[in-house]
């Protein structure tokens, strides 16, 4: 299985870059055991660590550029890991853990202070942008009619389309999403693991992540070079979920202290702090998409439950208990299901009322029964080559599931599923942002190998189009940036890693 991007071998395809793309296997297989070993080196200055793997990263992918003879850096790879082996001895499991999701958000400063308190005044603001039932079961029932159209498992734009081919250059899928170089290490949270990172919404530079050591990190990635921009501090407890506003200024987190804390993102300071009142581990958050002032909270106690966040207080009506630990949380585009996961392999579906901000229970799926759900991520792919909504869901089963939504109440049907190595530790997935201007529809995952694998979910057969090496722990979370430029990955680890697009 090719670990760098898999070009086609059909027209057009120059057979130098075919060349090229094995040796970049090759490099990648080198760097990843160095990877796996870099924990080994000098275990009480981590900052060499950063600088070593940087170095080798830089080395390996200048040396492929030379064209050696594949079979060479093969078995320079079979000596290498032998040694390595030798040196350090075999490599040990990494423990296991939980955490949660998290889905963009939608909030200002300014808005913070001027929300009234009655959930009802609070909910017309965003009902003026929300989308009727009506509207849904129409956008359904048009999605519908698209889908009997296609062809028996087309799952998301057509091929054929001509906006989409003219967008996306004429260049296969697999050209697109060829990322392998890397771009920057940050290990500022090294040996705590790193669950959730997200680049800021319509951003190209800023990043946010949060961490297993009780903070988390906003980074900056131009000018160069890449830095830390703020740190928050504040909580008293690993940090298991959080999420950007719309504008940016804000970020709402969520503890295993129990707390909710909302961040201003230019000082990082603190500005409310929201106590459970069941006093239990809050483990996911997702902002209300048409109306920033409503956070939606999944606790280790089965509860889910809205909170203003302006004012602190649980919505009237916003709660309801899951079968087990809330895990993993998303909305629909506008606002009106929300999907939850748990840790005993249930999604949810939840009717959210825009006006009043209450919750009412929809539907229930089993993906497999005490398989945690430990991602969910909703798509709308809306537009003129639209298909119907769609859920990507991590579950601990060892596969990536890809379902249809097919009514305005939430319920699932399965389309497809993508092996993956995921068994016990919180993995997350998302769809790529420019999917729908595309040919073909990618989606990217972590995995316990330490891998990020990128799928194609329109091949029937070998879907597998990237896979990236330089983790060195069970890669927990993945991010794009919003013209697909980078891509940044974190891991168990602590190490978070920003891929660049190979340059055409």
């Amino acid at each position: 299985m090719s670990l760098s991007p898999v070009l086609s071998s059909g027209p057009g395809v120059n057979p130098a870059a075919l060349s090229l793309c094995g040796m970049a296997a090759v490099w990648q297989q080198v760097l990843a055991v160095d990877a796996r070993y870099n924990a080994y080196r000098t275990p009480t200055f981590p900052q060499f660590r950063t600088q070593y793997i940087r170095r080798r990263s830089q080395l390996l992918r200048e040396n492929a550029k030379c064209g050696f003879e594949p079979g060479l850096r093969r078995q320079y790879l079979r000596l290498r890991s032998q040694l390595l082996a030798l040196r350090y001895g075999p490599l040990s499991e990494q423990s296991s853990f939980r955490a949660s999701s998290v889905r963009s958000s939608r909030t200002t400063l300014d808005r913070m202070e001027d929300f009234e308190e009655d959930p009802r005044a609070q909910g017309a603001r965003g009902h003026r942008r929300s989308v009727s039932r009506g509207s849904y079961q129409l956008q359904a029932q048009m999605n519908r009619a698209v889908y009997e159209e296609r062809p028996p498992g087309s799952l998301v734009p057509t091929s054929v389309a001509e906006a989409s081919r003219a967008m996306a250059g004429d260049t296969t899928l697999s050209e697109n999403y060829a990322f392998a170089g890397m771009h920057h290490i940050f290990d500022q949270h090294v040996d705590s693991a790193v669950p959730r990172l997200q680049f800021a919404n319509d951003d190209k530079h800023l990043l946010a992540c949060c961490s297993l050591d009780g903070t988390l990190s906003i980074m900056t990635l131009s000018p160069s070079p890449p830095t830390v921009k703020v740190t928050l501090k504040g909580h008293a407890g690993p940090v298991t979920d959080f999420a950007w506003s719309l504008s940016n200024d804000i970020i709402v987190s969520t503890s295993q202290d129990g707390t909710l804390r909302i961040w201003n993102t230019e000082d990082g300071r603190c500005i409310r702090e929201v106590v459970d009142p069941e006093a239990s581990e809050l483990l996911c958050c997702t902002f209300q998409p048409m109306n920033n002032n409503l956070t939606v909270v999944g606790n280790s106690k089965h509860l889910l439950q809205v909170v203003n966040i302006s004012t602190g207080k649980k919505v009237k009506g916003g709660s309801s208990k899951l079968t087990g630990r809330v895990l993993s949380l998303s909305f629909d585009a506008p606002g009106r299901i929300l999907w939850a996961g748990d840790d005993r392999g249930s999604i949810f579906s939840f009717l959210f009322d825009m006006a009043t901000g209450k919750l009412t229970k929809a539907k229930r799926l089993v993906v497999s029964e005490g398989s945690s759900i430990s991602s969910i991520s909703a798509r709308s792919w809306i537009s003129r080559e639209a298909r119907d909504p769609s859920l990507l869901i991590n579950a601990c089963i060892n596969k990536l599931l890809l379902y249809r939504v097919v009514d305005n109440e939430g319920t699932l049907q399965l389309k497809r599923s993508f092996p993956i190595q995921h068994s016990s530790q919180p993995l997350h997935s998302i769809f790529c942002p420019l999917m729908s201007f595309r040919q073909g529809a990618c989606v990217v995952t972590g995995s316990e190998d330490a891998c990020v694998y990128f799928f194609d979910v329109e091949r029937n057969t070998k879907a597998i189009v990237n896979k990236l090496q330089g983790h060195s722990g069970p890669v927990l979370d993945v991010s794009f940036n919003c013209d697909e430029s980078l891509l940044a990955s974190s891991d168990a680890t602590g190490m978070v890693i920003i891929w660049r697009r190979e340059q055409k």
